[in-house]
């Protein structure tokens, strides 16, 4: 998908040309004032990266593998079901759900910054955002693909959606065998962050 950023009034615009230091630059002051215990602050992040963000979305998917209507209705038009079910709001405005299937493989980047789904997979981890993920992901997404642990068949076609202000992805992986007998909170278990990005596979440890 095309990721045009040349309008300058776009948000990404009026960011500092390296954010991520001026972020620990001001950290590092409050800390040093005695207004942020950095410990407490290491388990909010880690909560929002790790746990209640990608929660959401492994709810999400775990959904889609067991209402069939439920899958036809995100794959189409995601926004109005994920609204329903409170996932919405800043960063993820519009959605758009892109399936795997036995012969295409998605994965999801931002070439620009770190374009995210927030309400669905909390604060974006930090490679997805580094310099080196954004550039390779486009130019050589099996060998990065490879470095998270994902083998492709040879087959099975990759393809990269690049994330903007105005459109997110989600991934919707491809449900593991042998789980037809799983309720939907075991199915979500199943779930990682990475699989919902595409760097990853549900079910794998």
């Amino acid at each position: 998908m095309p990721h045009d950023h040349s309008d300058h009034d776009h948000p990404h615009s009026l960011l500092p040309s390296d954010p991520a230091l001026r972020v620990k630059a001001l950290e590092t002051i409050l800390t040093q004032k005695g207004l942020v215990d950095p410990a407490a602050l290491d388990e909010i992040i880690d909560t929002y990266e790790n746990r209640i963000g990608p929660r959401n979305g492994a709810e999400v998917v775990a959904r889609a593998w067991s209402d069939p209507e439920f899958k036809a209705g995100l794959l189409e038009n995601a926004d109005p079901l994920l609204a329903e079910l409170g996932f919405y709001g800043r960063q993820g405005e519009h959605m758009v759900v892109v399936e795997n299937t036995d012969d295409v493989h998605n994965m999801v980047v931002c070439t620009l910054c770190s374009c995210y789904p927030w309400p669905l997979l909390g604060i974006p981890p930090g490679w997805y955002k580094s310099d080196a993920y954004r550039a390779r992901a486009v130019r050589e997404p099996r060998k990065v693909l490879a470095e998270f642990g994902v083998t492709l068949p040879e087959g099975c076609a990759v393809r990269v959606w690049d994330s903007t202000a105005e459109v997110r992805y989600l991934v919707l992986p491809q449900r593991p065998k042998d789980t037809d007998g799983l309720d939907a909170s075991a199915l979500a278990d199943l779930v990682s962050r990475d699989s919902m990005i595409g760097c990853g596979l549900a079910g794998a440890s």
